[in-house]
């Protein structure tokens, strides 16, 4: 549909494409935002470097492991080793505020405006950040959640008491035994709520969510719409770049923006209609609050 050619890169955040977007965040009708891993990384959310060495120092010593996705693929021996990895990586990417306040920049700029969330993040940055729940769709999963990795139902369950458990009473790089999770309706080991094969669990809450995200879209399809893509990178296009470009093609009256640290660019069918902005997220939001 679209041509291979991309067009509006730019180097730098210039005064005039913040004044653009700020121009179509004031007069959009509604403002859907489409946030990928790029978003969490402006607001400190990293994968490397010091925050994981911080937490995971024994492990990167025992595997070599270069950064935290490394390891929670890694095929541990025992589910106790496995869990003392996972119960890190969950709290500190889930229940750990972020480290800059970049969502709550973001709110301050949407919060008055009718908005809607389609993410592909699962560390529940916005909803700690105070977005409404009710306006939030995070389509990949949650750290936040495990699910039977059979999986034996469409159930998923809250973590967080257990995984603090984990977090404290963790010895040798291991969680006792008693900790380990398994399903309470097959006794099958739990796995993680994220979308990584086929065994991903789309619980009533994903539905709920999906629904009202359809709704949304469908109640403003012919409105003029500011569609806000935010660290949106190339792993999974499909859900949020492509639908963003194919929608903003089929309406005139539609706006497009991404704002990306590198590689933000649209296809010549919405140039006349897009904004790209290459620049951190951060720096960006605050440049639209001045």
């Amino acid at each position: 549909m679209f041509s291979k050619t991309a067009t509006m890169k730019s180097t730098n955040v210039c005064y005039d494409k913040i004044s653009r977007l700020k121009h179509q965040l004031d007069t959009a009708d509604a403002v859907i935002i489409g946030a990928g891993a790029g978003l969490s990384a402006s607001a400190g959310f990293t994968y490397t470097g010091e925050r994981f060495e911080k937490y995971f120092g024994d492990f990167i010593q025992k595997y070599g492991f270069r950064d935290m996705y490394s390891g929670g693929f890694y095929p541990f021996e025992t589910l106790e080793e496995h869990w003392a990895y996972w119960s890190r990586y969950i709290y500190i990417n889930r229940y750990l505020d972020a480290p800059k306040p970049v969502y709550g920049d973001l709110l301050r700029l949407v919060r008055d405006k009718d908005y809607f969330v389609l993410t592909t993040n699962v560390d529940h940055c916005f909803q700690k950040a105070g977005f409404d729940k009710h306006r939030l769709f995070y389509i990949q999963g949650d750290y936040g959640l495990w699910q039977c990795s059979r999986p034996c139902s469409q159930k998923t369950y809250d973590n967080e008491a257990v995984v603090k458990r984990m977090l404290t009473e963790q010895k040798d790089m291991k969680v006792p035994g008693e900790l380990v999770p398994h399903c309470p309706v097959c006794g099958a080991p739990m796995s993680m709520n994220l979308r990584a094969d086929m065994t991903f669990v789309e619980d009533e809450g994903w539905h709920r969510a999906a629904q009202r995200y359809e709704d949304f879209l469908r109640r403003h399809e012919r409105m003029h719409i500011l569609y806000l893509e935010l660290g949106v990178g190339g792993n999974t296009p499909s859900i949020i770049k492509y639908p963003f470009w194919r929608m903003t093609c089929q309406n005139p009256k539609a706006a497009y923006a991404c704002v990306n640290l590198s590689e933000a660019y649209c296809p010549k069918e919405i140039q006349r209609q897009a904004i790209c902005i290459e620049g951190d997220i951060g720096r960006t939001l605050n440049a639209l609050h001045s």
